[in-house]
């Protein structure tokens, strides 16, 4: 296994380092006053514009796709992991200043590998120049969406069209006055194969017969691009809309899902380092029973063990990446689940010391890490609950069993 980084990746980590310094943690303040002055949770506010024209100025812009396109040179996932993480600390604002933010980013990725030309220069363009967001509509609240083929929203073909009805819900970005394009995965064809039955179509959101219910807060707190409930109510797209084949949207949602666990799982460790250095900058500050609380065992304890977790967790992260890389989605797929589990947990745990190191300001909002933990703990669930990766990690384990072999 070979972890370094290529020059490029490097040199793309010296200058997003800086761009975090010099532009995004200034503008967090402004970010936060900006919200509050707009009244809306999902307002979009100048700042975010302000930041990606200058990412975009200093070639910081389009980084996480790992192959190349008409629009974009391409980076590896390894080469992209750092720079995910360094966007992790800055959640609310750097990946978009990137253009790097989901759930965009895998819808990009699926424009990119399975959209026709048209599909392309209708959506994918307008995508990477930043200039509309999109959103992914999968999960129901009618079925148990942990396995996809329970899907039920219809697609059913009626001639040259394709005709929608179906509920959905938890989809990420739709709350957004800038969202143009819902990527919508339902069933086409219930008698087939349990995973050649569901289909993706691009629907525009405001198609006729698409409704936004409302958004859904997580633990109390609005999500600015919001998770949102949606109806589709005998909602007409041309059968040019479908992404790929009919019946390819399993196989299709396989291929989404990979490379955005590896950008989650390294932004969680770029959350888990906001966290932990706001938990040494505050333990070193203040003092109880008259010494600084960095002098006290369990502090030191609860510092020692967010190191070491979030090295163990970066080092199988970068091993899923090196292996998308050159083995391929499929060949690093246990790797992809086990980050899956590892990290938002390893995550959740460094923010949960450095809330109780911060005693009552650590659950308020003057500091970020109550919002850290609120959205940490939805990737416990978000693209695949905890359950359903281990259940993927026990069965390749036990298959070496089954067949006769032995533990490598």
């Amino acid at each position: 296994m070979d972890f370094a980084f290529s020059a490029r990746s490097l040199e793309l980590q010296e200058r997003l380092l800086a761009f975090m310094d010099r532009h995004v943690y200034p503008a967090e303040a402004v970010y936060r006053e900006q919200m509050a002055s707009a009244g809306d949770p999902h307002a979009h506010p100048p700042i975010v514009e302000e930041l990606k024209a200058e990412a975009r100025r200093q070639g910081l812009w389009n980084l996480f796709l790992p192959h190349r396109t008409e629009w974009t040179e391409g980076l590896p996932n390894l080469d992209y992991a750092p720079l995910a993480e360094i966007t992790g600390r800055s959640i609310d604002l750097a990946p978009e200043a990137l253009n790097c933010s989901a759930p965009d980013t895998g819808n990009m990725e699926l424009l990119a590998l399975f959209g026709t030309p048209e599909q392309k220069e209708q959506w994918l363009h307008p995508l990477l120049e930043g200039e509309i967001r999109s959103a992914f509509a999968m999960t129901e609240p009618a079925v148990a969406s942990s396995d996809a083929t329970n899907i039920a929203c219809r697609i059913e073909r009626r001639g040259e069209e394709y005709v929608i009805n179906g509920r959905k819900w938890w989809t990420s970005g739709a709350a957004s006055p800038r969202c143009r394009l819902l990527i919508v995965m339902g069933k086409t064809d219930p008698d087939a194969p349990r995973h050649l039955q569901q289909s993706m179509v691009l629907v525009p959101i405001d198609a006729p017969g698409v409704t936004v219910l409302r958004s859904l807060p997580v633990f109390g707190y609005d999500d600015r691009e919001g998770h949102a409930e949606i109806t589709f109510e005998d909602v007409r797209v041309p059968v040019s809309n479908v992404l790929g084949q009919e019946g390819a949207g399993f196989a299709i949602a396989q291929a989404r899902l990979g490379p955005g666990r590896i950008h989650h799982c390294m932004r969680c460790i770029g959350i888990a380092e906001r966290a932990l250095e706001l938990m040494c900058r505050r333990v070193t500050a203040r003092v109880a029973f008259g010494k600084p609380l960095a002098e006290q065992g369990v502090i030191q304890e609860w510092i020692a063990d967010s190191r070491i977790e979030i090295e163990q967790a970066r080092l199988l992260t970068l091993k899923a990446a090196w292996l998308m890389d050159t083995v391929g989605n499929q060949g690093a797929s246990v790797e992809v689940s086990a980050i899956k589990v590892i990290a938002p947990s390893m995550a959740l745990r460094v923010v949960d010391r450095a809330i109780q190191a911060h005693g009552g300001a650590g659950v308020s909002d003057d500091f970020p890490l109550a919002a850290m933990w609120a959205g940490l703990r939805t990737l416990r669930l978000a693209d695949g609950p905890d359950e359903v990766h281990r259940r993927q990690v026990a069965r390749r384990e036990l298959r070496r069993y089954h067949e006769g072999g032995r533990p490598a």
